[in-house]
């Protein structure tokens, strides 16, 4: 399971970069190699930059949260994009107070 925990967990993902062919479609064929369903998406393209946010469940993805972010950061690299992975827990918690 994601980050070794039975408790389906939502993690957010945002790409960043200069817009190109082929950005959704590299981000989403990892995620569905991986088993990592995509809940929720919004992208906007402004000034010739590229900027997507998604709400993903990687409860069903066999690897860990880590290997997950490496790798995305790395596809982001490998197209000149910066990508991100966060657990949800972060912004849930932070509104909490």
């Amino acid at each position: 399971m994601w980050y070794n925990i039975r408790v389906m967990k939502k993690v957010i993902i945002t790409v960043v970069g200069r817009d190109t062919v082929g950005i959704l479609a590299k981000t989403c064929t990892y995620l569905a190699r991986n088993n990592i369903n995509i809940l929720d998406i919004s992208q906007t393209v402004v000034g010739g930059y590229f900027n997507m946010m998604m709400i993903v469940d990687g409860s069903k993805c066999r690897k860990g949260f880590d290997r997950v972010g490496a790798e995305l950061a790395e596809l982001g690299n490998g197209i000149g994009l910066r990508i991100r992975c966060q657990k949800s827990e972060i912004f849930e918690k932070m509104h909490r107070v």
